[in-house]
């Protein structure tokens, strides 16, 4: 009687072992890639399902997506400066056969790759490509790793460049370059102005020299000015036509 109790023990617990073994429950963002006796049989899920114990195995593979945080990078930009880039992928698995068998690790592979895709992209361009264009960047990188990954069964969906470290003296260089370029523009900016005001003052003179009366009342009109800012200097208008008479007397004459 004991040892017919203890058999049937055995075998409910025996029982229960192989039901552990057989039944799976995949969430709803899981897949289960299925080998029987080594060779891929398909790919489960979500829900529940049964494997046969020992003859299947089962690979499980999620499909959300992956942030990866690429380690920064030493970059060597087109025009010789050396700069630190780190930047975040985002990816997730569409195929998960693929994944398992194509790959041995594809968040490694996939990490590893985005390594020597930011070194190689960002190194076809000049450091001001990489500060004014980076939206670009990103765009390139994120092309180049989704055509090498989807061997894998992986996409990219995004690639994001986080940071571009300088060292001090480039950041100094950067400095002074900035600062030249506000002065040249500030001198090309006052010149424009002169050169309007210039253009303005001939058009006035030739507005007021068919009328001499315009031209005192203008006199007049500055005098009026410089008369309110409250200066010592006084200004008396004297007349062209006056001062033409007066060369012309005391020029010599032959």
């Amino acid at each position: 009687m004991v040892a017919s109790v203890a058999t049937l023990i055995a075998i409910l617990v025996l029982a229960l072992i192989v039901v552990s073994q057989a039944v799976r429950i995949l969430r709803e963002y899981e897949r289960g890639v299925v080998f029987t006796l080594g060779r891929y049989t398909g790919t489960k899920g979500p829900g529940l399902f049964l494997l046969v114990p020992v003859v299947q195995q089962m690979v499980r593979v999620d499909l959300r997506v992956i942030v990866d945080e690429v380690p920064p990078q030493d970059v060597i930009s087109h025009d010789n400066v050396s700069v630190k880039v780190n930047a975040v992928i985002y990816y997730r698995v569409v195929d998960p056969e693929r994944a398992v068998i194509q790959v041995t690790n594809f968040t490694a592979a996939t990490s590893q790759l985005a390594q020597t895709t930011l070194r190689w992209v960002l190194g076809k361009h000049d450091l001001d490509q990489m500060l004014a264009e980076r939206d670009k960047l990103n765009a390139d990188i994120q092309d180049v790793l989704d055509k090498q990954t989807e061997g894998w069964g992986i996409k990219v969906s995004n690639v994001e460049i986080k940071r571009i470290d300088l060292d001090e003296s480039m950041i100094r260089a950067i400095a002074r370059q900035a600062e030249a370029e506000r002065a040249r523009r500030a001198k090309i900016i006052n010149a424009e102005g002169e050169q309007q005001a210039a253009a303005k003052l001939v058009e006035a003179a030739r507005i007021l020299a068919p009328t001499p009366q315009a031209m005192q009342l203008r006199y007049l009109a500055t005098l009026f000015d410089i008369a309110g800012e409250r200066s010592s200097t006084i200004v008396f208008p004297f007349p062209i036509d006056l001062m033409q008479a007066w060369t012309n007397r005391a020029a010599p004459t032959g």
